[in-house]
């Protein structure tokens, strides 16, 4: 069966970007492929350490993050599996730091310093950003022109280059009278919420099938 790794970088497991991934792993399993949800929250890891382990000639490590914590075991399952979605809240103008970190250690011991950069990954895998915010696709395309392609820079270097599956202008909490928040009227967030991220999640459940189409 072919299987899909969908790496959650929000710290909520029960919000926006985690429903993204759900309905994702939703549209997986429609199509008869197994996916796994991976809550990079609950990894007790940190980002690349320049030990350049990956990079040393007759390395044991050659090719492989060497640091041996908590993220070991999932990057171990992510270079067998078949795809891969990494879902994101855009925090101050950028992924969190704990998405940033990951991508570091995922893809850094994937391509060799050699002449183009070749990747040395076991597999091309299929790839799929999932970007949630709070603000429109208008501002994001004002405030953000880099950032996607920064940010997928070194995922395309070594896999397939991602879809990207956007949620813009999201619903941030559960109740907006509890918080100090003038600057976004509550009752066109709730109409977003209702009648437009029902429709973002769907895009990812179709990315998801999708996916596996493809592979």
């Amino acid at each position: 069966m072919k299987n899909i790794i969908i790496v959650n970088g929000s710290p909520r497991k029960n919000f926006n970007t985690a429903k993204m991934c759900e309905s994702f792993a939703d549209g997986v399993k429609n199509a008869e492929a197994g996916a796994e949800i991976i809550h990079l929250y609950d990894v007790d890891f940190k980002g690349c350490r320049s030990c350049f382990a990956c990079k040393l000639k007759n390395g044991k490590s050659y090719g492989k993050c060497a640091y041996l914590d908590g993220l070991a075991p999932i990057l171990d399952k992510i270079s067998a599996a078949d795809g891969l979605v990494i879902a994101s809240p855009i925090y101050c103008s950028d992924v969190t730091g704990v998405t940033r970190c990951f991508i570091e250690r995922l893809t850094f011991p994937y391509f060799e310093y050699k002449e183009g950069y070749p990747s040395i990954a076991p597999k091309r895998l299929k790839t799929a950003m999932i970007y949630t915010m709070n603000v429109s696709e208008t501002i994001s395309n004002q405030m953000y022109p880099d950032l996607f392609n920064k940010t997928e820079f070194m995922i395309t270097t070594v896999f397939e280059k991602p879809v990207r599956i956007f949620a813009y202008d999201t619903y941030q909490f559960s109740d907006y009278d509890k918080y100090v928040m003038e600057t976004f009227d509550k009752n066109e967030k709730l109409k977003q919420k209702e009648h437009q991220f029902p429709l973002d999640l769907k895009k990812a459940y179709e990315a998801g099938e999708n996916m596996v189409k493809s592979i």
